[in-house]
């Protein structure tokens, strides 16, 4: 029996196909090869033919692309004089003033303004007269200052809405003022108040189903928002004409720190023009503490300014900040100077 040789197998061939019959011929030896079967490696000597039709691209003029355009980058939109981009049903996604100083490498910080800062100086004298009038009618200016307080620092903080965490800040001032008025205003009121609302957070925290931050920045916000509207309750503590000159000379430093003038000069401006109210009003001891407490005042004014304040911020935190920051300076100062 004579081995019969096969076509070589080539994996990227066409499907098999049974091999064509060829005449006998002579092989190398003389000997006749079989009918029936090619030579193995006889399809290598020839061009492989293709069969049917063919995609002529001599005869197809090329497809030419359209060139795309890249989509338009949207156009900067116009910002307001007063630094806030227009409103938009969806919420303001355009830049405001802040977030292009960002963008641009410049300070994203935005000071509240002459209206804020209008309403500090109607607060402020609203919280003098009430002390001139008396105790309870010195509540009532208080109580909008206490509840703007809390309010503004959870907004300025991006916590928004925050009604459990502002309700508690409002609270924890009540109570104070609540603790004050009981203990013929003993600072001591609100260092206890202050000491039982932090405890009283924590546990509400702890309760929460939020993630760990979350519950822990919460817990921050809260602490802080009952602390500035405890310690804004210091004017209830304070002497009635040591309220009385604190709160005029903060109205007058806070609206000329408002003025469109160069920070450090608007600074020493403000400071200058605090203590010639308090000047005015009480001589060189009032000038000491219109100082102190304005220098106190434009450090919440600062805090109200942080990076990308809304105008809810300003006109929550940016209004009641200066006067809440102020109330520590208003009770100290007179005590320091005898």
């Amino acid at each position: 029996m004579t081995n019969q040789p096969y076509g070589a197998y080539d994996p990227y061939q066409e499907p098999y196909q049974a091999p064509r019959q060829t005449q006998g011929h002579a092989g190398p030896q003389g000997h006749a090869e079989p009918q029936g079967y090619a030579e193995p490696y006889a399809d290598q000597q020839y061009t492989q033919q293709w069969q049917g039709q063919t995609w002529d691209t001599r005869l197809q003029p090329p497809v030419a692309e359209a060139p795309t355009a890249p989509p338009p980058a949207p156009a900067p939109a116009p910002v307001a004089a007063d630094g806030y981009g227009p409103a938009t049903l969806g919420g303001n996604s355009r830049l405001t003033a802040a977030q292009r100083a960002r963008a641009e490498g410049r300070s994203p910080i935005i000071e509240p303004g002459i209206q804020p800062a209008a309403l500090t100086a109607v607060l402020g004298l609203l919280l003098a007269g009430g002390a001139a009038l008396g105790t309870y009618a010195l509540l009532v200016p208080l109580v909008l200052l206490q509840g703007l307080t809390a309010a503004g620092w959870f907004r300025l903080n991006g916590m928004w809405p925050a009604r459990q965490g502002i309700a508690l800040g409002f609270l924890a001032a009540l109570a104070a003022d609540v603790a004050l008025l009981v203990s013929d205003r003993s600072p001591a009121a609100i260092l206890g108040t202050l000491g039982v609302w932090v405890l009283l957070s924590l546990v509400l925290q702890l309760r929460s189903h939020a993630d760990p931050d979350e519950r822990m920045y919460g817990l921050t916000a809260t602490v802080v928002a009952a602390a500035l509207a405890v310690m804004a309750g210091g004017h209830l503590a304070a002497d009635a004409s040591a309220v009385t000159v604190g709160t005029v000379a903060v109205a007058a430093g806070i609206v000329v720190r408002a003025l469109p003038l160069p920070t450090p000069v608007s600074v020493v401006v403000a400071l200058a023009a605090a203590a010639g109210a308090g000047f005015a009003l009480d001589g060189f001891d009032g000038a000491l503490l219109g100082a102190g407490a304005a220098l106190c005042a434009l450090i919440g004014h600062r805090v109200a300014s942080y990076d990308y304040p809304s105008r809810f911020v300003h006109f929550t935190a940016g209004v009641a900040l200066p006067l809440a920051a102020a109330a520590p300076a208003v009770w100290i100062v007179p005590r320091l100077t005898g």
